[in-house]
């Protein structure tokens, strides 16, 4: 059964598993979240449910989504995201979403903003090859050939370049859930998640089975 879950990434930490083999985790503050909207194939052409986490102040919301809100009898919310579901008959408008939606063992996977590096070099930015370092050279860290002068006199696109690095959203697929805390709506995600600390991140399952 499909299912989803919003969250916000907390740092980095270590746990021991049943064989007392240390496993880097993720911390993953999910939920609670909150159902805004339900989306039927009848209305809007597909079946859906819209979910909401992280209370926001009222002055920080524009008027349209003041309006979403308050026609959904919610709290204010800053992060809205929309899961496709098989079957949406189960969720209500208003009802609470929380982390023991997702259960140890099941695998993930995890999309979140990734960290804005800024403008760098082909060398950091596609892991392109740097020139010889001796004095002589004078190519150390440039771009290198372009491509053809003559024929077709131009840059193909999508060339890799130097350019804005990071800042794009990004899923990484087939994690695996390493521990539950209802409790404290804290989920464990074993290995590295996108994105920096206090980002928010979508947590679904895989699409890898």
């Amino acid at each position: 059964m499909k299912k989803g879950i919003l969250g916000k990434k907390l740092g980095m930490t270590q746990i021991f598993d049943e064989n007392g083999k240390v496993v880097p985790v993720t911390v993953i503050e999910a939920g609670p979240c909150v159902v805004v909207q339900k989306k039927t194939v009848e209305k809007d052409g597909y079946d859906a449910v819209q979910v909401a986490y992280a209370d926001v102040r009222e002055k920080l919301l524009n008027k349209p989504k003041k309006g979403h809100f308050t026609k959904a009898g919610v709290a204010f919310k800053k992060f809205i995201r929309e899961f496709r579901l098989e079957d949406i008959e189960g969720y209500e408008i208003g009802q609470e979403i929380k982390a023991n939606v997702f259960e140890v063992g099941e695998k993930v996977d995890v999309s979140g903003v990734s960290k804005g590096k800024g403008f760098q070099g082909t060398i950091k930015r596609w892991n392109a090859h740097r020139g010889p370092m001796s004095h002589g050279s004078k190519f150390h860290r440039a771009v290198g050939s372009m491509g053809a002068s003559s024929d077709p006199s131009r840059t193909f696109k999508s060339k890799r370049m130097p350019g804005h690095m990071g800042n794009v959203n990004t899923t990484v697929l087939n994690l695996q859930i390493a521990k539950v805390m209802p409790e404290k709506n804290i989920i464990l995600i074993k290995g590295g998640v996108p994105g920096p600390n206090k980002g928010f991140v979508v947590i679904r399952n895989t699409v890898k089975a």
